[in-house]
């Protein structure tokens, strides 16, 4: 039995390979799982009927959709009338960053993580095969854990929080074979940042890219059904 079983955690769950890969780490690593999900108005609504097909699947506890329009901000190809790229992922950050996004979602995590009296975070973001986001790298990861004890009333009465990135370091290929090994159904998640009309990823954004891209050199083909 693992020495976290009885211990609750808050995981960030997009709704996304990484997310649900994340989420059924800590699931085997016995934490009781609570799933945050936040409905940003984000162009690739799709993701978030994902995410409860994934809660739901782990045996989430709790699965809190919340409501925050970043569309009243602007400033990302997924929330505001701005292409999404389709050209490659190339080495500049690409207009899908949403400004702040991670660190906006991880303090909400937080909050929630403080309210239930949970200590543990786990959040999938990847440093290897990504876009290139800031709030993506380790530095981020690490300067928020210190912002964590510093912000709350944990942090004030001598408590950390213990921020997880399981994927940190994984490249995509790694990660789909933790899918699998995991027993995952990865067309249970959702990645493209731009589905058509009809429902199917693009297959050219720069998430679709970096998923087929992972699958292919998983030498596994990706169930999700694309354009």
């Amino acid at each position: 039995m693992s020495e976290h079983t009885n211990r609750s955690a808050v995981v960030l769950l997009s709704g996304g390979l990484d997310s649900m890969v994340t989420a059924a780490i800590a699931h085997e690593q016995g934490y009781r799982l609570n799933a945050l999900t936040i409905d940003y108005n984000q162009r690739h609504r799709r993701e978030l009927e994902s995410a409860t097909t994934i809660a739901k699947s782990l045996g989430a506890e709790r699965h809190v959709v919340l409501p925050l329009d970043l569309r009243a901000f602007g400033g990302s190809a997924l929330t505001d009338d701005i292409p999404v790229p389709k050209t490659g992922v190339g080495s500049d950050i690409p207009v899908t960053y949403v400004p702040a996004r991670n660190l906006v979602f991880l303090s909400l995590t937080l909050a929630w993580a403080e309210a239930l009296g949970a200590r543990d975070i786990f959040i999938g973001v990847n440093a290897l095969d990504y876009s290139g986001y800031p709030d993506c790298r380790p530095e981020f990861i690490e300067g928020f854990q210190n912002l964590a004890r510093l912000a709350t009333k944990v942090g004030s009465d001598g408590g950390n929080f213990t921020v997880h990135a399981p994927l940190q370091f994984l490249g995509k290929a790694a990660i789909v074979d933790e899918a699998y090994r995991l027993g995952l159904d990865p067309a249970a998640s959702w990645s493209c940042y731009d589905p058509t009309p009809d429902g199917f990823a693009c297959g050219l954004c720069d998430s679709c890219r970096l998923r087929l891209e992972g699958f292919e050199r998983a030498g596994r083909e990706d169930p999700l059904h694309y354009a």
